[in-house]
């Protein structure tokens, strides 16, 4: 059986050097293309030197859209606007598309969704096997407790990351909404500041934090008059969610066209 060719955008980056290491230690794929940025001093070294898994005689190239006719499968966490070009190219392509990005709009989303009629595209806000059976498990919870549970969602990440709250809190904050029969837009309150007044009943809270290292901690409470419950993960490594996109990769091989998400990958959704 021939493996799996698969590209990687962003080769030079802490996730795009994840995914290289991850794919080289994954039986059934190889790294066959990669890219960057113009302006990175990466462009033009080996993909496995820049990502230290060792000399793969793969060149990293300063355009990320010439990969979708080179291989099966083009692995991306980048920033919302090149994903959502790079999905109509791998939709032109025919080439499987896996997005990590986070910080996608939902106008972004529909665009993912548009491009997944002529490809198969996995995207999810997080790509963690393990934050995946949380957002299945936070769904599964809010729809069983009543309004008298207040949800909070709680998030930390490193001092680089751009966009607050991340893309997986919002994802658990849609989770709960669906649990509970809303939607986030009608019910999520994703800060707040000065007198803000009592909570409002059957909102969904968010807090933000940021420091240090720390590749992801999510939690999201329950919590009601003398109880609380608490359902939680903690990344101690970005290698997760490198794992995750590898395995979501293989898994499109072969699968209809369309839209899937982690959830299916795991056999959690409804297909």
């Amino acid at each position: 059986m021939t493996d799996m060719k698969i590209g990687v955008v962003g080769a030079s980056g802490r996730m795009g050097g994840a995914v290289i290491r991850q794919v080289t230690e994954t039986d059934g794929c190889v790294v066959a293309a990669a890219s960057e940025r113009q302006d990175s001093d990466s462009v033009g070294r080996d993909a496995g030197d820049v990502a230290g898994c060792g000399h793969l005689g793969v060149e990293i190239v300063d355009d990320a859209a010439a990969l979708f006719d080179r291989v099966d499968a083009v692995i991306e966490f980048s920033v919302p606007d090149a994903t959502v070009a790079h999905a109509a190219r791998a939709a032109d392509a025919g080439c499987i598309h896996i997005v990590g990005t986070t910080g996608l709009t939902a106008s972004d989303e529909a665009i993912l969704k548009e491009a997944g009629e002529k490809t198969t595209i996995v995207y999810a806000p997080n790509m963690s096997m393990g934050v995946n059976i949380l957002f299945a498990l936070t769904k599964q919870v809010a729809g069983i407790l009543d309004e008298d549970f207040d949800i909070e969602v709680v998030e930390m990440h490193h001092r680089h990351k751009v966009d607050a709250p991340s893309g997986t809190a919002l994802g658990l904050g849609r989770s709960a909404a669906e649990g509970r029969g809303t939607t986030l837009d009608e019910s999520g309150v994703l800060s707040r500041e000065g007198i803000t007044g009592a909570r409002d009943r059957g909102t969904i809270g968010f807090a933000t934090l940021r420091g240090g290292d720390v590749p992801g901690d999510h939690t999201v409470i329950f919590a009601a008059d003398g109880e609380r419950i608490e359902l939680s993960h903690k990344a101690g490594s970005r290698q997760i969610f490198a794992r995750g996109a590898v395995q979501a990769a293989l898994w499109a091989s072969g699968k209809e066209n369309g839209l899937y998400s982690m959830l299916d990958v795991l056999r959690l959704g409804n297909r």
